[in-house]
């Protein structure tokens, strides 16, 4: 058996070029592409995109109706609560004058010693919160 020689740099070159000469057959040998397939194959990647942008407009469209549908929705129970307010503050409102009227009515009919009364609880009230400081 011989020894194994190492190809020296014009053997390398010599394979280099066979090599690149037999991809270059290969790719001259290969049949030529026909133009009709090749306007299929653009008009199908053109239906194929045009399909998927439709795809993507309704899919935002979808979005923002969901989002305009969710807004109208939050300013409906905005609308309702502040409505619900309105109601519960002039219920209090209302309670609040009855009180107070029925109050003022009580004091009509206050003797003397009645008001007296009243005049010592308000004292005794200002002097335990001065207690307090």
């Amino acid at each position: 058996m011989p020894a194994f020689k190492t190809p020296g740099f014009q053997d390398r070159q010599e394979a280099a070029a066979r090599a690149k000469s037999a991809a270059l057959a290969m790719y001259r040998a290969r049949p030529k592409v026909d133009e009709a397939v090749i306007a299929e194959r653009i008009a199908r990647r053109q239906a194929r995109e045009a399909v998927e942008a439709e795809k993507r407009a309704a899919a935002v469209l979808a979005k923002e109706a969901a989002a305009a549908a969710k807004r109208e929705k939050e300013l409906q129970e905005a609308a309702a609560l502040e409505a619900a307010a309105k109601v519960e503050a002039h219920a209090a409102a209302e309670a609040k004058a009855s009180a107070k009227a029925q109050r003022v009515a009580e004091r009509k009919n206050w003797t003397e010693a009645d008001r007296k009364a009243a005049r010592d609880a308000r004292y005794a009230a200002r002097k335990a919160r001065q207690g307090r400081r």
